[in-house]
């Protein structure tokens, strides 16, 4: 495996891909087409030099893929919303008029805060408050930090089988495995054709998915060696290490899919363990559009080229 630099994520009926400044989404429209728009973005990273520090980015990078998933996402949405033949409720009919066309980027920043408040009630509010119960009985924080953890990860994969079980969310999983494939395909080697991405694997160590399980494996180290007494000073701390977690997660996700040491794979199996519940094969089409979204912004070609050389006549 050779470092291509490309990452993306599923969207509806569709895939995103980044190189560098570049996106471009490829989304399967009802008529069986595919569109693909392209666009750029500065990261966070890019645009504070403070904020590219390591054990900082990993932060603002996290924040950049949620920035550039919504948008996206709201443009594969686009394509589907004619499908739906609801009637608008009267709050959205006063948000159109009150607000018009900038509805999508007042609410874009709301759905995110709403979001990222709700992970923290659910996954680490919860999970303390579930274990605390338990206080009577166990007289270790050690242990109790151990088991705030096994609990956090039962709900986090309750989370994901309950929502697996969706049919959108089935065939964005499979999406999500085109996605992998793709990069799988191209970072070992093998020219970007239907044929050589579906023998590729669905499994990819800088996968975000793998970065919510070192997240919650290094939180369960983290909240063990931090002591504070009391529930709710308890829940400060986790609220504020969060960001401190998630950087040291990141350098580990960074390093992880530059290098192939046995220790780095070794400790990135959980991670790829779980990507088998958020990834699923894909079928051709599906393959195709996460083609389409890799060659609008990487040239796949002369990559091959200059990192696997002892192909280079066969991929000419």
């Amino acid at each position: 495996m050779k470092y291509s630099g490309i990452g993306g994520q599923a969207v509806i009926e569709g895939i995103m891909m980044k190189n560098k400044q570049e996106y471009a989404t490829a989304v399967r429209k009802p008529n069986g087409e595919i569109e693909v728009q392209k666009d750029h973005y500065v990261s966070l990273t890019e645009k504070v030099p403070f904020f590219a520090l390591p054990f900082i980015r990993g932060v603002f990078s996290f924040a950049d893929s949620m920035i550039l998933g919504m948008k996206t996402l709201s443009f594969s949405a686009g394509f589907f919303e004619d499908d739906i033949e609801e009637e608008p409720s009267k709050f959205e009919r006063w948000l159109d008029d009150k607000f018009g066309e900038k509805i999508e980027k007042i609410l874009m920043p709301l759905v995110m805060v709403f979001s990222v408040a709700a992970a923290i009630v659910i996954f680490m509010v919860l999970p303390l408050g579930i274990s605390s119960l338990l206080g009577p009985f166990i007289t270790s924080d050690t242990l109790m930090a151990f088991l705030e953890g096994i609990i956090r990860l039962s709900i986090f994969i309750a989370y994901i089988k309950v929502i697996s079980h969706m049919e959108d969310i089935r065939r964005t999983f499979m999406y999500h495995g085109a996605e992998h494939k793709c990069i799988n395909c191209i970072e070992h080697g093998l020219e970007l054709n239907v044929e050589n991405v579906r023998a590729s694997s669905k499994q990819h160590k800088r996968c975000g998915t793998s970065f919510l399980i070192i997240v919650m494996m290094i939180s369960i180290l983290f909240f063990m060696v931090v002591r504070v007494e009391g529930f709710f000073p308890k829940v400060i701390s986790r609220v504020v290490l969060i960001p401190v977690i998630a950087g040291v997660s990141y350098e580990f996700l960074r390093l992880a899919g530059r290098s192939d040491s046995k220790i780095v794979n070794l400790l990135s199996k959980p991670g790829l363990w779980m990507q088998n519940m958020t990834t699923s094969e894909p079928d051709d089409s599906m393959i195709e559009v996460a083609i389409a979204a890799v060659e609008a912004v990487f040239d796949w070609r002369q990559y091959l080229q200059d990192n696997f050389p002892e192909g280079k006549e066969q991929i000419k």
